[in-house]
């Protein structure tokens, strides 16, 4: 399988998502922001940094670069795409995914090893993990506080479209403390943790049984090929 990673100019973690997705014993492709051609990959990620400085607001200008008429495309019929902070930003920019996000509660960065929620384990990016499951991502943001309207909100419980949520602190003001979303059908995922960075025993968050030993962002990669397979 390939899994395409999208680099915009500011981007920081696409070579990260990138060694993720080989880890996951899927191929990367390293696709640009200004082509049209997603190179036939199966599915797509669109991964953390500052695009185009966060000028405007966070993931607005990537939002309207030419590969995301592409991604559009690809992701209304039912390419797995996921977004991961910054492009988490991009996808509820481009109307991929509803809400938005905001400056942080406080004002200030967050970086922290996170526990989260597993709110639904039926999307292309979750399935291998179960309903319930708290696992522990890495976080980094500024603007990471998820807002939608009410209505939304209750539209996005309603409809099982939590994907996951904040455990025992809410870093930055998250409504409802939501960590990430998905669409209605599930193939299309976004969240601000950073899964890249805890696939590889040594180098992932503290878990109780050794420091930097956490791997849970390894799921979500085989969980999009294993929605793959099943195609």
């Amino acid at each position: 399988m390939r899994i395409g990673v999208v680099t915009f100019p500011g981007s920081l973690d696409d070579r990260d998502a990138q060694r993720a997705v080989r880890f996951a014993d899927a191929e990367p492709v390293a696709l640009w922001h200004g082509d049209h051609d997603l190179a036939g990959v199966d599915a797509i990620v669109l991964p953390g940094g500052f695009s185009y400085g966060d000028y405007l607001r966070a993931g607005a200008i990537a939002s309207v670069s030419p590969i995301m008429a592409e991604v559009i495309d690809a992701a209304n019929r039912g390419t797995p795409v996921l977004g991961i902070c910054n492009g988490f930003q991009m996808l509820t920019e481009a109307h991929l995914l509803p809400g938005g996000l905001i400056r942080n509660e406080r004002g200030t960065f967050v970086r922290r090893d996170q526990t989260l929620r597993v709110e639904n384990a039926d999307t292309a990016w979750t399935n291998d993990f179960s309903a319930g499951d708290e696992i522990v991502i890495p976080l980094k943001n500024g603007e990471g506080g998820f807002i939608a309207s009410d209505d939304d909100l209750d539209r996005l419980e309603g409809e099982g479209r939590v994907a996951f949520r904040y455990v025992g602190v809410n870093p930055n003001g998250s409504l409802r403390d939501i960590a990430g979303v998905t669409n209605e059908r599930g193939n299309v995922v976004g969240l601000m943790p950073h899964p890249e960075h805890a696939i590889e025993p040594g180098f992932g968050p503290d878990t109780d049984a050794a420091m930097r030993s956490g791997v849970d962002g390894l799921r979500f990669f085989t969980s999009a090929l294993r929605a793959l397979q099943a195609v």
